[in-house]
């Protein structure tokens, strides 16, 4: 982002409790310019229809306009869903705003196939909500599913349970069932997500996060340093990284590098260079991270120019 755009702003619909707990905002147009420049008459035109009291859940819904410091905190919960739909409808990239002190203004909130309802009293709630048809709760979380609030162009989303608010998800990127991608994290480019993708974690154009890999995230843990994947980067069935890597790495199925991981260097030739903790290796290109299966040794290897590439056909989404 430029120094242009560092304001961000939008018209959107609030879900109030009774107790003026805002359980969610949508944001279906927000924009990088101040409030007084975002007259979007196209959405604004039909919140009048849209707003109202829902006695069965316990709360009304209102229209707001809403206007993002991107650079500062968060000033309150509608400030914070603004931030969390700039990442998904990629208005933003993760970590380029500030997300500091979020969680202290968010509830957890059941999410229902009839909206957001408070927990406290959910029970008399879905008592209520039973004479429209059967209830069915998503979740009890501070998050909703991305696709309740944003349909991100050419994107496939097996399992929607598993993407939340606040994934950047870049157009090719195909996210499979067991796939998952957390808020301020996803991808850059055309990416396979069969992996878990952590909170503040970026994967490159071209890369395959394989079946039940994991990158770490900083959500738990005290880590500070944001991992990421570079481009053409293949993460096998299995693995996972605490480190980020380069461009065109693979990492074996099975294999889990992290940064106090002891690692064996290896020149191209198969001699050894010497050995390094993973946190010394991060970001480095084009290498191959394995473990020796006679020796248990983990070791890198350079590639030798192969490139991983992703099925063309499967990611024209």
């Amino acid at each position: 982002m430029t120094s242009t755009a560092r304001t961000a702003s939008g018209h959107g619909l609030a879900t109030i409790a009774a107790d003026g707990t805002v359980l969610d905002t949508w944001f279906p147009s927000p924009a990088l310019v101040p409030l007084a420049e975002n007259d979007d008459a196209t959405f604004t035109s039909h919140f009048q229809a849209a707003e109202g009291e829902d006695p069965d859940r316990g709360v009304k819904v209102q229209a707001v306009s809403v206007e993002s410091d991107l650079d500062a905190e968060a000033t309150g919960t509608s400030d914070v869903w603004l931030r969390l739909h700039l990442l998904s409808h990629r208005l933003v990239t993760p970590n380029s705003i500030n997300l500091d002190g979020i969680f202290g203004h968010l509830s957890n909130v059941v999410w229902t196939n009839f909206g957001p309802c408070t927990v406290e009293g959910f029970e008399l709630t879905r008592l209520k909500l039973r004479s429209r048809g059967q209830v069915t709760v998503y979740s009890i979380d501070k998050f909703p599913r991305l696709v309740d609030y944003v349909t991100p162009s050419g994107v496939r989303i097996a399992d929607a349970d598993r993407v939340r608010l606040g994934a950047h998800l870049a157009e090719g990127t195909t996210v499979m069932h067991e796939g998952f991608v957390n808020f301020n994290a996803g991808t850059l480019g055309v990416s396979m997500v069969e992996g878990r993708i952590s909170a503040g974690v970026v994967v490159g154009d071209g890369s395959d996060v394989g079946g039940g890999a994991s990158i770490m995230g900083t959500l738990s843990g005290g880590g500070k340093e944001k991992i990421s994947l570079g481009e053409g980067v293949l993460l096998g069935a299995n693995s996972g990284v605490g480190i980020s890597l380069g461009d065109d790495c693979v990492v074996e199925a099975g294999l889990y590098v992290t940064s106090g991981t002891k690692v064996t260097v290896l020149n191209s030739d198969g001699s050894v260079r010497g050995t390094a903790k993973g946190s010394e290796l991060s970001g480095s290109a084009g290498l191959l991270f394995l473990r020796d299966s006679v020796t248990g040794q983990v070791q890198a290897r350079p590639r030798k120019g192969q490139k991983v590439e992703l099925n063309a056909a499967l990611h024209a989404n």
